[in-house]
């Protein structure tokens, strides 16, 4: 009878560790499940964001004109150049635009496809792709084209309008706790009513 006992504890152990061996395997298949879904969702949303050869002329068009709004004092000279250097590419018919899956090219060329020079018709003569690296101009992923965004940031500040300034002054540093409440009070105080005189005395006497 003991040993019974015994043979029916042992099986039922078996089977609550069978039972959690099958549920450590279920939980792994639908944690790779859930990954591999996971990871194709997030595929679809770079190609489907990814942008194209018209975001990109929109793009620049829109940083030339924010740029032509300013002076050419207050222009960042490296957004500027920037700028000019992609207008000037693509006014020449050199851009060219590449798909790639998940993020897409902008590059440039030696020639206009439409030019009948026998150097751009020769398809012997054409640039190597080994060579794409060296002439890639902006890298478009996730609805962005990121060298453009990142050559615009404080495009309306010319480091070179302060060179001329002593070095204390070349850099700014963020107003401490003190400082920022005494500003705080003193724009608070511009709006309190402004009390004469002539009424503080008659309230005097």
């Amino acid at each position: 009878m003991a040993q019974e006992g015994h043979s029916g504890e042992n099986g039922c152990l078996l089977g609550d560790q069978e039972a959690v061996l099958c549920s450590c395997g279920q939980d792994k298949l639908t944690r790779w499940e859930r990954l591999k879904k996971s990871k194709a969702g997030g595929a679809w949303a770079c190609v489907y964001t990814k942008p194209d050869k018209t975001s990109f002329e929109m793009r620049l068009l829109d940083v030339s004109n924010k740029l032509g709004l300013l002076s050419p004092w207050i222009r960042n000279q490296t957004s500027d150049q920037h700028m000019l250097n992609l207008v000037k590419l693509r006014n020449e018919g050199r851009l060219r635009h590449i798909s790639l899956g998940l993020v897409a090219l902008t590059f440039c060329a030696d020639y206009d496809p439409e030019a009948d020079l026998y150097e751009a018709q020769c398809s012997h003569l054409s640039v190597p792709w080994s060579s794409l690296p060296q002439r890639v101009l902006d890298v478009g992923f996730a609805g962005r084209w990121w060298i453009l965004d990142s050559k615009m940031k404080e495009y309306d500040v010319n480091d070179e309008e302060f060179k001329n300034l002593p070095l204390h002054m070349q850099t700014t540093q963020p107003p401490s706790v003190r400082e920022v409440e005494a500003i705080e009070k003193l724009h608070k105080d511009s709006w309190l009513a402004v009390q004469m005189e002539n009424d503080q005395e008659t309230n005097i006497s």
